[in-house]
C-alpha cells in the first residue's frame, strides 16, 4: 500500500447539496474554514450549477467570497457547462470539475443530456478552461450498478474514462453513486479502466449506503489508487437511494489510514470538531460511525 493517499473532501459540496434544510452561507464558510484549518489540501467548495435544481448551491458566489484561504489548499467547484466555468473562474475557484455517467438512462435524468451530448459539452468547457489555466477533474457517476440499467459493464467505465481524459481532464473520479459496489467490483473495474486510465490519474469516489466503502477503499489501495473522495460526517446521500448513508465518512476513513500508518496530513481530530460544528446546522444526526462512537479510552488508562 501507499505510504501516503489524498484525501478529496466533496462534504461542502457533495455533502450539502443534498441538504432539504438551508444551510446559511455563513455556515457554510465557517465548515469549510474549519476544514481547510484540519489540512485538507483540497476541498470541494460549492457547484455553479443552477439554483433551481440544487437551491442549496445558490450562494456559491458568496461561498468562495467568504472563506479564509490558506496557501497550497485548492478550492474547487463542480461546473455543468460553460456559463458555470465562468461563474467559478470569477469566484476564483482553484479548479472545477465535470460530471458524466457511466449509464445512459442515468446521464439523461440527472443533466437531460446522452453520454456522447455530455462529453461534447465538456470538451468545450475543458478547453475553456484550459485557456483560463484552470485544472478540470471528471465525475464518472454509476460505475458500478445505475439505479436504472443495474450493473454497468467495466468496459463501458474504462471507454468513458479515457475519453474523459481525451478531452482534457486531469484524474477521473470512478464513483460508486448508490453505494452498490463490493471489494469485487472494485478490482473488476479498475482492472478495466487502467487499460485507458493511469492509476496516477484515478480516484475512488464511494458512498456507504451498503456499509462497503471502507472495504472498497482497501479494495482500491491494494490495486494502487492514492486518491480517495471523502465527506465530513458522512454527509451526503443519493436521491436514487432513499434512506442512504451518503458518502464515505472523512472522519471513518481517515481513522482506517491512520491506522495502516498510511499519512494524509489530515487532522481527525479537527475534521470531527469541523462536523460537529456543521451538525448543529442541520435537522438530523451526521451517519459517521466515527462520530457515533464512544470515546477511546487510552491505553495509559487501561
Amino acid at each position: 500500500m501507499a505510504e501516503r493517499v489524498r484525501v478529496y473532501e466533496v462534504g461542502p459540496r457533495d455533502g450539502l447539496q443534498n441538504e432539504h434544510a438551508p444551510v446559511s452561507t455563513a455556515d457554510k464558510i465557517a465548515f469549510i474554514d474549519r476544514l481547510s484549518a484540519a489540512g485538507h489540501r483540497v476541498i470541494e467548495v460549492s457547484a455553479f450549477v443552477s439554483p433551481k435544481w440544487v437551491p442549496q448551491m445558490a450562494d456559491a458566489s458568496q461561498v468562495f467570497a467568504g472563506i479564509t484561504r490558506r496557501p497550497g489548499v485548492r478550492y474547487t467547484a463542480l461546473v455543468p457547462n460553460q456559463q458555470g466555468l465562468e461563474r467559478a473562474i470569477a469566484a476564483g475557484a482553484s479548479e472545477v470539475a465535470i460530471f458524466a455517467a457511466a449509464s445512459e438512462t442515468f446521464s439523461r435524468k440527472n443533466i437531460n443530456q446522452s453520454i456522447d451530448e455530455s462529453l461534447t459539452n465538456y470538451a468545450a468547457v475543458c478547453a475553456a478552461a484550459a485557456a483560463a489555466g484552470i485544472p478540470v477533474r471528471g465525475y464518472l457517476s454509476t460505475c458500478f450498478v445505475c439505479p436504472f440499467e443495474g450493473p454497468i459493464d467495466p468496459r463501458r467505465v474504462a471507454d468513458i474514462s479515457g475519453r474523459l481524459l481525451d478531452i482534457g481532464v486531469y484524474e477521473v473520479a470512478i464513483s460508486d453513486t448508490i453505494g452498490a459496489a463490493t471489494p469485487g467490483d472494485v478490482l473488476r473495474v479498475l482492472e478495466a479502466t487502467s487499460v485507458r486510465l493511469p492509476l496516477h490519474q484515478t480516484a475512488l469516489h464511494f458512498h456507504d449506503t451498503r456499509g462497503t466503502a471502507l472495504a472498497n477503499v482497501l479494495a482500491g489501495l491494494d490495486c494502487g489508487v492514492t486518491t480517495f473522495d471523502c465527506s465530513a460526517g458522512g454527509l451526503g446521500g443519493c436521491p436514487f437511494a432513499p434512506g442512504a448513508a451518503g458518502n464515505l465518512a472523512t472522519e471513518d476513513l481517515l481513522f482506517m489510514l491512520h491506522g495502516l500508518g498510511i499519512e494524509t496530513g489530515v487532522s481527525l481530530d479537527a475534521v470531527a470538531a469541523a462536523s460537529r460544528f456543521i451538525e448543529t446546522t442541520l435537522d438530523h444526526k451526521l451517519p459517521s460511525r466515527y462520530l457515533q462512537a464512544p470515546a477511546l479510552v487510552p491505553i495509559s488508562e487501561i
